[in-house]
């Protein structure tokens, strides 16, 4: 194997969960949260095979995948309209508008989701996902085993994918 492909294959072992995730919370389907996912992982490898230079490849694959995702529920038409008065001002004038409505709806969305779950697993929740904080830190945090944290991100998920199911 050359050293290309097992380099790529190591972005890829240590995203592959991560870039799924963020998927499948915009989505809130495995099957699209897959195809999706794949074609982020097609993407960064063209990418990267064309000597492409990425110097962050974590904001780089979760650009592609904000991209995909927009792509996503344009094709679908499930966007929705926000009147441009909630839309706040970014900070940076190459961001789409319609990109960024899209994205707030979701994050509107899943925080609405968040506050009708208990809040040890909305902590969480926040934390390994929003923050990118590992177990381990979290647990130090908590005063909890690994193993109970891991159970809880499990449960919380479980919890808002159920609240999601309901808003949606």
């Amino acid at each position: 194997m050359d050293s290309k492909k097992e380099q790529f294959s190591q972005i890829y072992d240590q995203y592959i969960e991560k870039i799924y995730r963020f998927v499948y919370l915009k989505v809130n389907s495995r099957e699209i949260a897959e195809d999706i996912t794949s074609h982020v992982f097609m993407r960064g490898w063209e990418s990267y095979q064309n000597n492409q230079e990425i110097k962050n490849f974590s904001a780089f694959l979760y650009q592609i995948a904000r991209n995909n995702v927009v792509d996503h529920y344009r094709e679908k038409g499930r966007t929705k309209t926000i009147s441009p008065d909630f839309i706040p001002e970014t900070a940076d004038s190459r961001v789409n508008l319609h990109e960024n409505a899209v994205l707030n709806a979701d994050v509107e969305l899943v925080k609405s989701a968040l506050q009708n779950i208990k809040k040890d697993y909305q902590d969480v929740i926040i934390w390994h996902y929003l923050e990118d904080m590992p177990t381990v830190e979290i647990s130090q945090i908590l005063d909890k085993p690994e193993g109970t944290v891991r159970v809880m991100l499990h449960r919380g998920l479980k919890m808002l994918q159920n609240e999601l199911k309901d808003t949606v």
